[in-house]
């Protein structure tokens, strides 16, 4: 069938749009310069390597480091095929909205605002909000507990503390987009080592493959805790806010608007996702495993050294997660780099939440502020209830919190992908870089999957989330 006139050439809305002010995070666009499509595939493939490195953090983020530790604790390998699933599906979400950022010229957020009604708007751009500022209350608790780990900082004035990380990421915004990705990168590089090193070279914490092998193709799902657990895991694997903000990274790369450089575009940043979203994958199954072997099913460990740390119902794993390191490097150094681990990733994770509120707030509200005010508002908001909890309940369910906040996130997860999917399944807005038949099953079956998962979970998680809340 011949395809209406509207359909054979790319939509208007396809072409880099000429609004004033209209640039996603205009201080980094177009600031990466890349290559000529002809170049070499490695020039090429350096040169796009970076956006989903920023992106992989969010999914290594203290979010993730709560749930991996709290499922390996209790269940031992019996959400790894959840971590899996998870990872999977956040990477064809990934590569979706990486795609509308090249084909559009646009992040999520002016999409929405330029091709939903005014109403939505404000409605919208307040969920996001929430996505963030729930994501900001993990890094806000991680940071707490490293700098306990740290420096004996009681966890309440940690999370005062945490505020100045404002200071961190100016200082590091002016160095460009290159350094910071850089700087991750490592970060990222250490943590998977020292993993890495313990499950497949030291004989006292290597895994039993086989099990965790039927636990990864078996799928279980026991109890309301282990829903609870389950939702918290795909609240913390994939990010609302960072399907609004990788639409912009993208347009970091200063490439051309033909027809080959945007294949290529689209291509080398596929590479990019799929690369980076498998090392957080693989660290995020590291994380669980080795809670499981350290800490399933024992009511005490005995660290390097001889001391003895108890475990009970109680427990709060985040704290006690520098064990899992214990085997690799003796308990002081295991505690000192795990934490310092801990830090880094909650730092970079505040790096990437607050380039997306500020993509979320200038593409739905067409507000621009300095990013300083921005981050300092967002962290208030995650500071103040925090603090008042802590101040009132105490610092022993620092887990319970985190797990909490991966499980609002996994709630507002809907209101990011259904757009997206919307946006990048429409020859109008994509035209001929709409999504093909493999993106389009994958992309709405992880959707449609991920709000089954909600909605199946939602009581529980209620009723869960209402315990934490009142301390039971």
């Amino acid at each position: 069938m011949i395809p209406p006139p509207e359909d054979l050439n790319p939509p208007a809305a396809a072409a880099p749009d000429a609004r004033p002010g209209a640039m996603s995070l205009e201080g980094l666009h177009d600031s990466v310069k890349v290559p000529h499509h002809q170049a070499g595939f490695w020039k090429q493939m350096v040169a796009y390597f970076g956006p989903a490195i920023l992106v992989s953090v969010a999914y290594m983020d203290p979010g993730n480091w709560g749930t991996d530790l709290q499922a390996g604790a209790q269940f031992k390998y019996g959400l790894l095929w959840v971590v899996g699933l998870a990872s999977l599906m956040a990477i064809f979400l990934q590569t979706i909205a990486a795609r509308l950022g090249i084909a559009t010229g646009r992040d999520l957020a002016q999409c929405c605002y330029e091709w939903y009604p005014k109403w939505t708007r404000v409605p919208n751009w307040l969920m996001a909000e929430l996505a963030i500022i729930a994501c900001d209350l993990a890094e806000v608790l991680g940071g707490a507990v490293a700098l306990l780990m740290l420096f004996h900082i009681p966890i309440f004035w940690g999370v005062i503390i945490t505020g100045a990380d404002v200071l961190l990421l100016l200082a590091m915004q002016r160095f460009g987009m290159r350094t910071i990705e850089s700087i991750v990168l490592l970060l990222v590089a250490t943590i998977g080592i020292c993993y890495y090193i313990e499950i497949f070279v030291l004989p006292q914490t290597q895994p039993g493959f086989l099990e965790m092998g039927r636990a990864m193709i078996m799928p279980t799902l026991g109890s309301p805790t282990m829903i609870y657990v389950a939702i918290g895991i795909i609240g913390a694997t994939v990010m609302p806010h960072v399907l609004y903000l990788h639409p912009a990274l993208v347009q970091s790369r200063k490439f051309q608007k033909d027809d080959e450089s945007i294949r290529k575009a689209i291509r080398f940043n596929t590479y990019d996702v799929i690369a980076n979203l498998s090392v957080a994958f693989l660290i995020n199954a590291s994380i669980l495993v080795l809670a499981a072997i350290v800490f399933y099913g024992k009511t005490s460990v005995t660290a390097a050294g001889g001391q003895v740390v108890q475990f009970n119902d109680a427990t709060d794993w985040i704290q006690a997660a520098y064990l899992t390191l214990a085997p690799l490097l003796g308990k002081a150094a295991a505690g000192t780099l795990f934490a310092i681990a801990l830090l880094a990733s909650g730092q970079s994770a505040t790096i990437v939440g607050t380039l997306a509120g500020q993509v979320v707030m200038e593409g739905f509200m067409h507000w621009r502020i300095q990013p300083w005010v921005r981050r300092l508002i967002t962290r208030s908001l995650a500071i103040i209830p925090t603090a008042v909890y802590i101040g009132i309940r105490g610092a022993n369910n620092v887990t319970d919190l985190i797990v909490l906040s991966q499980v609002v996130l996994a709630l507002q997860l809907p209101f990011a992908m259904f757009p997206l999917l919307h946006f990048a399944s429409s020859r109008k807005r994509m035209g001929q870089w709409r999504l093909g038949w493999f993106l389009l099953i994958a992309g709405w079956g992880s959707a449609i999957l991920i709000t089954a998962f909600d909605f199946y979970g939602l009581p529980d998680a209620i009723k869960q989330a209402w315990q934490v809340i009142k301390g039971g």
